[in-house]
């Protein structure tokens, strides 16, 4: 399965930029610091005046500190406004966020000032046209002529009540106090002197305040308490009168009869109105003065509470509009992290619908939809890519698990797929042969494609060894399908098992004449050869010719029937570099020219063998080196033949035995070599390597040959210690069975 690779998106690092944002707080901060400290030095620079400012000067401080004030709301709004985008996930998507919250807090500051500044000026000018010059004027002579006319009734009340007293006191002197007379009379001189009511009383230490004559037209109860212990003590000392002031009238308290003790108060009620309207004229007048007194600091007072009312203002129209900006950029924040969502893979993702019908609800609406759809398709193509990949692993499965080749090829006759057994078989090696040419991995197969033909047996050449391939055919709308077996092996099994019927049947055919022919011949001899002349030795030739070809046929008999049927082996405990040694000693003895080499560890491994099969095929192996060597020929540029044989221990219990020469190395056809009646020799009968492998296998052992390098062979032979130590005997079966005798020796062993 051929992996595709994901592009990988490189995040590309923004340039830092210089904060800006920071700068203008720190001077907004500084200029209203400035602005603060300035107008602190203008109101304060006049001292303890209590002089209204200009109203000019008054609006320019107060834009000063304004225009600061709402700049620092507007900047505190906007760095909330990004500390909530940065919460809300927008990352640096915040300028929307920003410019809305921005614009919001303009346009609320902006009317807000313009209106604080017409506030300012219209109070400012208002309240210099009442505290000035021209208003306290008519204030302070509206005032005084209300003084002024309050004074002449007190004076008048005063002037009539003295006046008063000299008339009752001549009509005392005709009648008495008492009488009705004089009560008239008393009456008369409050009507025609416009006074309201009028006491006399007389005041004695043992009786009090005693009450002679009333007029009451009010009904007052409290009248005598008018009378006060104070006003009669200044009376007495020779005071006048007392006037007697109250909110509702005035009274003039005086004697009438100075020796007796006898005293008269009068007093003009004034109307209701008149009373309210003078209360309310002193205090005004006290008012207005008291505002006099505070009346910059009132100006101040006011400013700032303008000045601190425009900012609660403008902070609450930022904080409306830090509100009216999440509630807009809320839904565009929800589909941007949704649609990070599904850039990361997530089609699961949902924005809340918003219920108003406006242009965020269609886009909501939308992009749940697409995400809807999107989810369903991707789960579809999941569905499809699982069952693709669950065809894929069976076909894995299966491809893998057969011991045929498999390979898939395009219309163009490029590899879109091999498994491993094709791989090994081809001798592709590591390099991945997908997606290249068939000509350039096995040009033999690739030409198989161009006839009709649907199964066929194709010999190629591969790793410098030739095997026998079986290959069939499918052809599809795709490409084809190439599958293949190797029958190199079972193609030499039939070859030697073909030779080894031909091997017995010729023995037993051949051996059968053998004898008698011998001994027919020697009796001959024995019996004829006194009889002849000495000197004519013709018969004796010919008989000693037939003993001798009849004694050769019968060593080509005994190696046909040594192939055929080998004799049964006897497995002992044997030392294997004990076999070498001898048969490594046997040809020294034989070729002294050639240099024989025996490396092997002095506690050489011990195997559970037959000692006469085992160093026959050793003895086998070493005469082929020998013969390979002399086969070079002579020549004073070639080296010194040496055969140089190795035992060594291997991994898990193996035994290898290793036999290298530098003759003139393997043939073309290498891998035959081990066939019957194989031979590149003219004297050889092919059946020597044959016998050798046939050997090795019963010992459960491999056998290889591979180039040397420098120059000649390397025969390899690996021998299972621990399978042969499992064998206690010779093997049971008929040994001119090899068949059954190998599946017997191999079911003994794995038991």
């Amino acid at each position: 399965m051929t992996a595709v690779a994901e592009p990988i998106t490189q995040t590309v690092p923004r340039k830092r930029r210089f904060g800006v944002t920071p700068v203008i707080e720190l001077g907004v901060i500084a200029l209203a610091i400035t602005f603060a400290a300035v107008t602190y030095f203008t109101i304060t620079g006049e001292g303890a005046s209590q002089r209204l400012l200009a109203p000019p000067i008054v609006a320019l401080l107060l834009v000063a500190n304004l225009l600061p004030g709402v700049a620092l709301l507007v900047l505190i709004g906007r760095r909330i406004a990004r500390s909530r985008s940065a919460r809300a996930g927008m990352g640096g998507g915040s300028g929307l966020h920003v410019r809305l919250v921005a614009i919001f807090s303009v346009l609320a500051a902006v009317p807000v000032l313009l209106v604080t500044v017409v506030s300012s000026l219209l109070f400012q000018y208002g309240v210099e046209f009442w505290f000035s010059d021209r208003a306290r004027g008519m204030l302070e002579n509206a005032s005084s002529l209300a003084r002024e006319n309050y004074s002449w009734e007190v004076n008048r009340v005063n002037r009539e009540t003295v006046t008063m007293r000299e008339d009752l006191r001549f009509y005392l002197k005709s009648m008495s106090i008492d009488g009705k007379t004089f009560t008239e009379g008393l009456a008369y001189q409050l009507y025609r002197r416009e006074l309201s009511e009028a006491l006399i009383v007389q005041i004695s230490p043992k009786n009090g305040i005693q009450s002679l004559a009333l007029v009451n037209p009010y009904e007052r109860e409290d009248l005598e308490k008018v009378i006060k212990p104070e006003m009669v003590a200044s009376v007495d000392k020779g005071t006048e009168s007392v006037v007697v002031r109250s909110p509702d009238r005035i009274g003039v308290f005086t004697y009438l009869d100075r020796p007796n003790r006898i005293y008269i108060y009068a007093a003009r009620v004034f109307e209701e109105a008149l009373a309210t309207q003078m209360q309310r004229a002193a205090a005004i007048q006290a008012d207005y003065a008291a505002l006099r007194q505070r009346s910059r600091s009132l100006q101040l007072q006011f400013n700032g509470a303008l000045l601190a009312l425009s900012l609660l203002i403008v902070g609450i129209a930022v904080w409306v509009a830090i509100a009216v900006a999440d509630r807009l950029v809320r839904p565009i924040s929800e589909l941007v992290g949704a649609a990070r969502g599904v850039a990361a893979g997530d089609l699961a993702v949902r924005v809340p619908e918003p219920k108003a019908q406006d242009e965020i609800g269609t886009l909501a609406r939308a992009f749940n939809s697409m995400t809807a759809r999107l989810e369903g398709q991707r789960t579809e193509l999941v569905t499809a890519n699982a069952q693709l990949e669950s065809r894929r692993a069976l076909i894995e499965a299966v491809m893998s698990g057969v011991s045929a080749g498999v390979i898939s090829i395009a219309a163009d006759r490029r590899v879109r797929l091999i498994n491993a057994p094709a791989m090994a078989l081809l001798r592709h090696g590591s390099k991945d042969p997908v997606g290249r040419p068939l000509r350039k991995i096995a040009p033999e197969l690739d030409a198989m494609l161009d006839g009709e033909e649907r199964e066929a047996v194709v010999q190629i050449t591969t790793g410098g060894e030739a095997l026998t391939l079986a290959v069939k055919i499918t052809r599809d709308e795709a490409g084809q399908v190439l599958t293949f077996d190797d029958i190199t092996q079972q193609l030499n099994d039939q070859r030697r098992a073909a030779w080894s019927d031909v091997a017995r049947r010729i023995a037993h055919e051949i051996k059968n004449p053998l004898t008698p022919i011998q001994l027919a011949a020697e009796r001959l001899q024995r019996r004829y050869g006194k009889k002849i002349e000495a000197d004519d030795g013709t018969f004796t030739k010919l008989t000693s010719t037939i003993v001798r070809q009849v004694g050769d046929l019968r060593r080509m008999v005994d190696e046909f029937s040594s192939f055929a049927r080998m004799p049964k082996p006897l497995f002992r405990e044997e030392s294997l570099l004990d076999i070498a040694r001898q048969a490594l000693f046997l040809h020294e003895v034989a070729h002294p020219t050639i240099r024989f080499e025996l490396d092997a560890p002095e506690d050489a491994p011990t195997i559970i063998c037959d000692r006469r099969q085992v160093g026959q095929a050793l003895t086998n192996v070493v005469k082929n080196a020998v013969e390979a060597i002399e086969a070079r020929g002579e020549g004073e540029a070639l080296p010194q033949g040496e055969v140089r044989m190795a035992i060594e221990a291997g991994s898990d219990h193996r035994v290898l035995l290793t036999v290298a020469d530098n003759g003139i190395g393997l043939p073309i056809e290498r891998d035959r070599i081990v066939e019957p009646y194989m031979t590149t020799r003219s004297s050889g009968t092919g059946l020597g390597l044959a016998i050798v492998k046939k050997i090795v296998e019963e010992h459960f052992g491999t056998i290889a040959f591979s180039d040397r390098p420098g120059g000649g062979t390397l025969v390899t032979i690996c021998f299972d210690a621990e399978l042969l130590a499992n064998m206690d005997g010779a093997i049971e079966g008929d040994s001119a069975d090899p068949g059954p005798t190998v599946l017997t020796r191999i079911g003994r062993a794995k038991s």
